[in-house]
């Protein structure tokens, strides 16, 4: 039977248990393969601290070098030092992580020179394509007089430290008290040198490298997650609190009473940050599930907002084509142009603490302007048939007086003091439900109505 790859090739990114789905011999392929498609002379590569991922990596710029291209290894670093090290040295990246998910998955994020990202549509599917019938036929042939590539190692920690200082001024902030919980993930090996001269007293949460994550899961969108650090905010009566995920490219804040912090106002709190910073103008991207907050607060800052799908290759996608100075979505990820329009958590984090310290109030004042609605959150429901549950919801509304749909991305449904998106999930048998309204009781009386309808 052939090879088929669909299971771990996904929309984004390749992603799998090992070594029951992919090992090293398909990472050598891939490596293979990802040199095939971009066509070019060198690339990056990095690693997370996951127990697979040194022989994952290595394997990897094996396929790739054999066939004649220079490999960087840039070893240890969170997914946002690779897109740096992709940036500055003009090459195509692989970083080697599963984010958030547990031990046992490892996976590949792919971007091309300058950190532009390889999706379905854009080189994965190929990539994916090459290594299915390389694995069928046994080792891909290598090209007749092709010198092997050189593999050489790079430290790229000082630099991507320095690039992201560079881009917010924290020198004159005042000192701020600020607990951080990395999960065992690579927060805690950039986060140290990042903090380094800034006016901050550091409390670091589970700094030590363990891909086991023997303290809890590295996402910090499951509230159950950030509880120890919730705790630890009082119990040290700190500023604020800060989660990294996995591969520390997404960030999680928690305010000086231990509340979680909607990713929604971070957006928009560094929305207002980036266009002043730009003269007041610029193109700002959120995705359909934030806050009616964020393009709110855009206008409000001389901006002009722009409303895409969920999911990072749409939102890089829409920076580069509109030339947007930040993009953000409400899963926590945060996108630069100066960044080279990629994801990064901890540029989030400076311009948190730079707004903190740049003025004296507690962070739940200053986060309380960009936050002015009820949100249910996302509420997953498993249904056995998506569409037609997608379809009655559409019916209910469809009709009613006041409600316009649209369907970007799922059905989204606005109404004057409350709006709906449900959505279904690429990957699992779920609709996603999220609600904003302008009070808790609207909330509550659309969230259980269009439940009602998802799980009849």
């Amino acid at each position: 039977m052939a090879t088929d790859l669909s299971n771990i090739v996904k929309a984004y990114d390749v992603r799998g248990v090992v070594p029951d789905e992919w090992d090293e011999h398909l990472a050598e392929l891939f490596g293979a393969a990802f040199v095939e498609v971009t066509g070019a002379p060198a690339i990056v590569i990095g690693h997370d601290m996951r127990p697979s991922s040194p022989a994952l990596s290595q394997a990897f710029a094996r396929g790739a070098a054999a066939r004649g291209v220079d490999v960087t290894l840039i070893g240890l670093c969170s997914t946002d030092q690779l897109y740096y090290a992709s940036g500055k040295l003009n090459l195509p990246g692989a970083m080697f992580t599963a984010s958030h998910n547990p031990a046992q998955y490892n996976g590949i994020k792919l971007c091309r020179a300058g950190a532009a990202p390889v999706g379905q549509d854009t080189g994965l599917a190929t990539i994916r394509e090459l290594a299915e019938k390389w694995n069928d036929e046994g080792a891909p042939e290598i090209p007749a007089g092709t010198v092997p590539g050189t593999v050489t190692e790079q430290d790229t920690l000082t630099g991507y430290a320095e690039h992201l200082k560079g881009l917010v001024d924290l020198t004159a902030v005042r000192p701020l008290k600020v607990v951080v919980d990395a999960g065992n993930g690579m927060g805690g090996h950039t986060v140290p040198t990042v903090f380094t001269g800034l006016p901050l007293d550091l409390v670091p949460m589970y700094f030590e490298l363990d891909g086991t994550f023997p303290n809890h899961e590295a996402n910090p969108l499951d509230p159950k997650n950030i509880v120890d650090l919730q705790a630890r905010v009082l119990a040290e009566g700190a500023d604020l609190g800060i989660a990294f995920d996995g591969d520390a490219d997404r960030c999680f804040i928690v305010d000086e009473r231990g509340e979680g912090v909607s990713p929604s106002a971070i957006t928009a709190l560094v929305a207002a940050r980036e266009l002043a910073r730009n003269g007041g103008t610029g193109t700002v991207i959120h995705n359909l599930i934030t806050s009616w907050s964020v393009p709110e607060v855009v206008r409000e800052n001389g901006g002009t907002p722009v409303r895409t799908r969920v999911g990072h290759s749409f939102i890089k996608e829409e920076m580069a084509k509109s030339g947007a100075i930040f993009g953000g979505e409400h899963s926590a990820h945060y996108y630069f142009k100066d960044f080279w329009n990629a994801d990064t958590g901890m540029l989030a984090a400076l311009h948190v603490l730079a707004a903190l310290g740049g003025q004296d109030g507690p962070l739940s004042e200053l986060v309380s302007s960009y936050d002015r609605y009820a949100g249910s959150g996302e509420i997953n429901s498993t249904v056995a048939d998506q569409t037609a549950r997608l379809a009655a919801v559409k019916a209910a509304y469809g009709s009613t007086e006041g409600v316009t749909l649209d369907e970007l991305d799922g059905l989204t449904a606005t109404a004057e003091d409350w709006w709906f998106n449900v959505r279904a999930s690429n990957t699992e048998p779920l609709l996603r439900l999220n609600v904003e309204a302008r009070d808790e009781a609207t909330l509550a009386k659309v969230r259980d109505e269009v439940l009602a309808l998802i799980r009849a």
